[in-house]
C-alpha cells in the first residue's frame, strides 16, 4: 500500500514553487519542477491552475481536488490549500512554503476515509474504482487496496436514481385577500425572535401584498416597483407575503433572479421558511433552462464509450455525482464549479442538452430525469426561483400551460430589460443555423454520437403516418441548404456551399467592405455594421436564403399537423409515453418554426423598409482576430414591449425590486425599463433608502494623475492599492484584454508580498469558484469584468476595497446608438453609466458595520454621474499617492477597530464636490 507521505508534493503561486519530497521541502525553478513532475505521480492541488503558474498546461498528477470529487461528489469545498485544510480539520498553513506538507497529510486524510465506516458516500465508490482503474486514472492505485469489495453487487446509477411520479394538475389557485397584520407576523417568524428592527423591511412587506390581491383588470396585473436600498432586507420582505399567499390560495409564486449568485442565496433562505429540509425540498423549487441540468442519456453514452481519456475519467466522478446530487444542476448547484475546468477541454458541456436534442418519453431515463423532476416538482412548489429569462420562454413558449407564472417577483428587477432584450432577440447566425441543421438530420457522415434526428426520433410516426413520414423526408432534404460542418472555413476561403453559407459569405463582405473605412477590421475584434444600404450581392444572397429557409418551414408545419393529427386519433400504440413524446415534438417543432418565421421576417427587411420597432444589423465575431461566428441580428428597439405582452399582461401579480431599480434615473426610469408603461394603469411604487451609513463607513476616491491608454501606470495603480489595502480588493474593468496586462504585470509582485491575485479570463476556474475563493481569504483580490459588478455577495473583511479602472461608458454598438437616438442622446448614456456605478459601488457594503473605499481610476470622471452614489457618501478628487494613503489609513483603522467616519479625514464629505470640478 502506497504511503503518501512518500509522494512529492509540489505547490506552485506566483510567489514561487515548492517541492516537498523525502521529508524535505525546497524552492525550485520552474524547469525543475516541470521536469520533476513529468518524472513521477506528484501530488497537487488545482493541476490546471499550477501548470498555468509554471507555464506548463498540460500538467497532471495527483490532484486532491480530484480524490474529494470521488469520496465526496456534491460536497462543498474551496479548492484553496485553506479550504481543504479547513475541510479536513487540518491546520491551516501559515505561509506557501508549508502548503506541499499540507498535500502530503491531505492525501493520507482523504484515503484514510475510504477505510472509515463514516464514509457516507460509500455506495458506488468500489465499482466506479474499478472503472476509474482501467481509465489509468492516476489515483486507482492508492484507492484500489483501501476499498473493500462491497458484499453485494452495487446498483448502477441508472437503477437507483429515484422516479417522479405523474400527478393530478393543481387546480388554479383560491382568490385570497391577505391580511396586512399576518402579513407581518409572518415576516417576524422569518427574520427569528430578538432580530434587529427594520422599519424599512416592514413597510417593504406591506407594499408588497399589493402584489397578491384579486386581480381587478383584464391584462393589468396588480404591479408594484420597489427600489430597496442595500441592508432593507428585500429577500424576506417579498417572501413574508409570497409564502403566506401560498400556502392560503394553494398556488406557486415565482422568484425570478438575474445571476446564480442570487438564486443560491434564495435557496439558502428557504430554510428559512421551512425548517425542515425535506419539507424545503419539496415546496421551494430551483428552476433553471434545461442546458444546466445532467442529461442521464448523454451520460450513459459517455460512460460506454462515448468519452475517451480524461474525458472519461470526467464522466466517471459526473456519475458519482449524480448519485448523491440534490437536483441535477450543473451549472451552480451542488456540483463542484471546479470540477469540470480540472479537464481543460471541459467535456462536461456534452453531459448536458445544449442542442435541443431531448426526445422526452422516448428516452429509457425519462422517469428519472431531473429536468422532468425538476419542471413537476415546480408545479406543486409554493416558491419557484428561477431566472429571468427562464419566466420570459416559459411565458412565451407556453408549453406547461398549467405553469405559466402568474405571481411573479423579479429581483434584480434592473437587469429585467437586459434579459428581455436578449430573451425576444433573433439571430440569424451560421452557429444557429448549423444547429437546426443537426436537430433535424442527426449526425452527418462519419460523426459520432446518438442517432436523434427527426427520422430517428419519429420513427414510428414514419411507420404508422404516410404523410407523416414524407413530411419527415421532405425536412430533412430541405435541411441540407442549412450550413454543414467547416461552413466557416468554406466562407472564408471564398467556396460557400448552398443558400445560407452563400448568404453568410455576402454579410461577411459586407461588414469588412465597411469596416476598412474605420479600420478596424485590423484591430481583431468582433465587427458589426447597420443592416442598411445593402448591395446587390447581399439582396440576392438573402433572397435566395429566404427560399431555402420557406421550402424548409413547409414540410415542418406539416408534420406539427400530422403528429397533432395523431395525438387526435389516438392509435393503439400510443400509450402515455408515446403521447408525451409526440407532444414533445410538437413543442420542439414549434419552436423551430418560429424561429425560422422569425429569420424569414429579418431577411424580409433586406432590400425592404426598415422597421422602426426594431434595429437591425450583420456581425462578424472574432476572438484576438480568430472568426467564429457570422450572423444578421435583430434586436427590439424596446423590449420591454414585448415583455409587458408576454410576461406582464396575462400575470394576475408582478413585483420588480432592486437597490438599484430607478438605473441612475428617476421613476419614469424604472417604468419604460419593467414595461409598466405599457400596462393601461401602470404600477405601484415603492421606495426605501438604504439604512447604512455610509458617510462614515464608505468613501469614492477619484483618482486624477493616471493617464488614459498608459497601461504601465494603471498597473502601478492596481498593484499599490491592493498593497496599501492589504487584499480584500475587487478590481473592475472594461476590456478583457487590460485586465490580462494588468494582472500579468503585478501578479508576481503582489504574490511575493502575500497576496494572492486571481482573474477572470486568466485563471482556468469558473467565476463561481473564483468568487468562493475571494470571499474565503481577506488577503486575496481579484479582477474581473462586467460578471463581477453585480449579484457578487461578499460582506465583511474579505471585500474592503473596489476599484474600477475608469468610467463604464457604453460600447458604441449598432444597437446602443439607436437606443441612445430614441432616448434622449446623452441623458441616456448618463443613465446607464449611473447605474454601472451604483451596481459597482453596491458591492462595497453589504452589512451595517463593513467599511471600505471605492476608487475610479479616471481624471475624466464628470461630477454629473456621481450622484450614482449613496448621499452623504464622501467622494474626494485625489492623486494616487493620496488615494493610497487613505486606503492604508482605512485599512489599518479597520484592523484596530476604530470607528472613525472615512469621511472625516480632512475633507469634505456629501455632494458638495459637485460645484467644484
Amino acid at each position: 500500500m502506497i504511503d503518501p507521505a512518500s509522494l512529492p508534493a509540489l505547490h506552485a503561486s506566483h510567489g514561487g514553487i515548492w517541492l516537498r519530497e523525502g521529508g524535505r521541502t525546497q524552492g525550485l525553478a520552474k524547469g525543475q519542477a516541470i521536469s520533476r513532475a513529468a518524472e513521477t505521480p506528484i501530488l497537487l492541488l488545482n493541476a490546471p491552475l499550477t501548470g498555468q503558474r509554471l507555464g506548463y498546461p498540460d500538467l497532471n498528477g495527483l490532484d486532491l481536488l480530484e480524490l474529494w470529487a470521488f469520496l465526496h461528489p456534491a460536497r462543498f469545498l474551496v479548492p484553496t490549500p485553506k479550504g481543504l485544510a479547513q475541510a479536513l480539520g487540518l491546520p491551516v498553513p501559515s505561509a506557501e512554503a508549508d502548503i506541499p506538507a499540507l498535500l502530503q497529510s491531505a492525501a493520507q486524510a482523504l484515503l484514510d476515509r475510504i477505510e472509515s465506516p463514516d464514509w457516507r458516500e460509500r455506495e458506488g465508490g468500489w465499482t466506479s474504482a474499478q472503472t476509474l482503474h482501467r481509465l489509468r486514472w492516476p489515483w486507482s492505485p492508492l484507492i484500489a487496496p483501501r476499498i473493500a469489495k462491497p458484499k453485494e453487487a452495487e446498483r448502477w446509477l441508472f437503477s437507483k436514481l429515484p422516479e417522479w411520479e405523474e400527478a393530478q394538475p393543481r387546480p388554479a389557485p383560491r382568490t385570497v385577500a391577505l391580511d396586512e397584520a399576518q402579513v407581518l407576523a409572518r415576516l417576524d417568524t422569518l427574520t427569528g425572535a430578538g432580530a434587529e428592527a427594520r422599519p424599512g423591511q416592514r413597510a417593504y412587506a406591506t407594499a408588497a401584498i399589493s402584489a397578491f390581491r384579486p386581480r381587478m383588470h383584464r391584462d393589468q396585473p396588480n404591479m408594484l416597483l420597489a427600489e430597496a436600498g442595500t441592508g432593507i432586507g428585500k429577500t424576506l420582505g417579498y417572501l413574508a407575503p409570497a409564502s403566506l399567499w401560498a400556502r392560503q390560495a394553494q398556488g406557486t409564486v415565482w422568484v425570478s433572479t438575474y445571476t446564480k449568485a442570487l438564486q443560491r442565496q434564495l435557496d439558502r433562505e428557504s430554510l428559512r421558511l421551512f425548517p425542515d429540509a425535506m419539507v424545503a425540498a419539496k415546496r421551494v423549487v430551483v428552476r433553471k433552462g434545461r442546458e444546466n441540468y445532467l442529461c442521464l442519456l448523454n451520460l450513459e453514452d459517455a460512460l460506454q464509450g462515448g468519452f475517451a481519456g480524461r474525458a472519461a475519467i470526467l464522466a466517471q466522478l459526473v456519475a458519482r455525482w449524480a448519485a448523491f446530487s440534490k437536483d441535477g444542476d450543473m451549472v451552480g448547484g451542488d456540483l463542484p464549479g471546479w470540477l469540470p475546468t480540472l479537464f481543460r477541454r471541459n467535456g462536461s458541456t456534452a453531459l448536458t442538452d445544449r442542442r435541443g436534442e431531448c426526445i422526452y418519453a422516448g428516452c429509457p431515463h425519462y422517469r428519472k430525469c431531473f429536468i422532468e423532476r425538476s419542471a413537476r416538482a415546480s408545479a406543486d412548489a409554493d416558491i419557484v426561483i428561477a431566472n429571468h429569462a427562464l419566466v420570459m420562454i416559459n411565458a412565451a413558449r407556453g408549453r406547461e400551460t398549467g405553469q405559466r407564472p402568474q405571481r411573479i417577483v423579479f429581483d434584480e428587477g434592473h437587469h429585467l430589460f437586459d434579459a428581455a432584450d436578449s430573451t425576444f432577440s433573433v439571430a440569424l447566425s451560421g452557429q444557429e443555423a448549423i444547429e437546426l441543421r443537426r436537430w433535424i438530420m442527426g449526425p452527418e457522415g462519419g460523426s459520432r454520437g446518438r442517432r436523434r434526428g427527426l427520422s430517428a426520433r419519429l420513427s414510428d410516426l414514419a411507420s404508422y403516418d404516410v404523410e407523416g413520414g414524407e413530411a419527415i423526408r421532405a425536412a430533412a432534404d430541405a435541411a441540407l441548404a442549412l450550413p454543414a460542418d467547416e461552413w466557416l472555413k468554406r466562407v472564408v476561403t471564398g467556396e460557400p456551399f448552398g443558400p445560407l453559407e452563400a448568404l453568410f459569405a455576402a454579410v461577411r463582405g459586407t461588414v469588412f467592405a465597411r469596416a476598412a473605412d474605420t479600420g478596424e477590421a485590423d484591430a481583431g475584434y468582433g465587427l458589426e455594421t447597420e443592416l442598411a444600404a445593402p448591395d446587390g450581392a447581399l439582396v440576392e444572397a438573402a433572397q435566395e436564403a429566404a427560399l431555402a429557409l420557406d421550402a424548409l418551414l413547409r414540410p415542418l408545419t406539416h408534420l406539427s399537423r400530422r403528429l397533432e393529427a395523431v395525438i387526435e386519433d389516438a392509435p393503439d400504440w400510443l400509450d402515455g409515453a408515446a403521447r408525451a413524446r409526440i407532444e414533445g415534438a410538437v413543442a420542439s417543432l414549434g419552436w423551430r418554426r418560429d424561429l425560422i418565421s422569425a429569420w424569414l421576417a429579418l431577411l424580409a427587411r433586406i432590400g425592404g423598409p426598415a422597421d422602426p420597432d426594431y434595429v437591425d444589423w450583420m456581425t462578424v465575431d472574432r476572438v484576438e482576430g480568430r472568426e467564429y461566428d457570422i450572423g444578421i441580428h435583430r434586436h427590439w428597439l424596446d423590449p420591454s414591449r414585448p415583455l409587458a405582452e408576454t410576461v406582464l399582461k396575462p400575470a394576475q401579480g408582478v413585483i420588480v425590486t432592486s437597490a438599484t431599480l430607478k438605473g441612475g434615473g428617476d421613476w419614469g426610469n424604472a417604468e419604460s425599463r419593467s414595461g409598466a408603461t405599457h400596462l393601461l394603469h401602470g404600477a405601484g411604487r415603492f421606495e426605501a433608502s438604504s439604512p447604512f451609513d455610509y458617510a462614515a463607513r464608505a468613501e469614492v476616491l477619484i483618482v486624477t494623475d493616471i493617464k488614459r491608454g498608459d497601461l504601465a501606470a494603471l498597473s502601478g495603480a492596481y498593484g499599490r492599492l491592493i498593497e496599501a489595502a492589504g487584499g480584500g480588493t475587487l478590481g473592475l474593468f472594461t476590456a478583457i484584454r487590460r485586465l490580462r496586462a494588468v494582472h500579468a504585470r503585478i501578479a508576481d509582485r503582489l504574490a511575493r508580498a502575500g497576496l494572492p491575485l486571481y482573474a477572470q479570463h486568466v485563471d482556468p476556474i469558473d467565476t463561481g469558484t473564483l468568487v468562493d475563493i475571494f470571499r474565503d481569504d481577506p488577503r486575496a483580490s481579484l479582477l474581473g469584468t462586467d460578471a463581477l459588478r453585480d449579484g457578487v455577495d461578499v460582506p465583511g473583511h474579505s471585500l474592503r476595497l473596489v476599484v474600477m479602472e475608469g468610467v463604464p461608458w457604453s460600447k458604441p454598438t449598432v444597437l446602443h446608438a439607436a437606443r441612445r437616438l430614441a432616448n434622449g442622446g446623452n441623458a441616456y448614456d448618463d443613465r446607464l453609466i449611473r447605474a454601472r456605478l451604483a451596481q459597482a459601488f453596491g458591492r462595497l457594503i453589504r452589512r451595517a458595520e463593513d467599511k471600505g473605499s471605492f476608487v475610479i481610476l479616471s481624471a475624466a470622471m464628470p461630477s454629473r454621474l456621481l450622484s450614482a452614489f449613496p448621499p452623504g457618501t464622501p467622494i474626494r478628487r485625489v492623486t494616487l499617492d493620496e488615494a493610497i494613503i487613505a486606503v492604508s489609513v482605512a485599512a489599518r483603522r479597520e484592523s484596530l477597530g476604530e470607528t472613525t467616519p472615512l469621511g472625516h479625514q480632512g475633507h469634505e464629505s456629501g455632494h458638495s464636490h459637485l460645484e467644484r470640478e
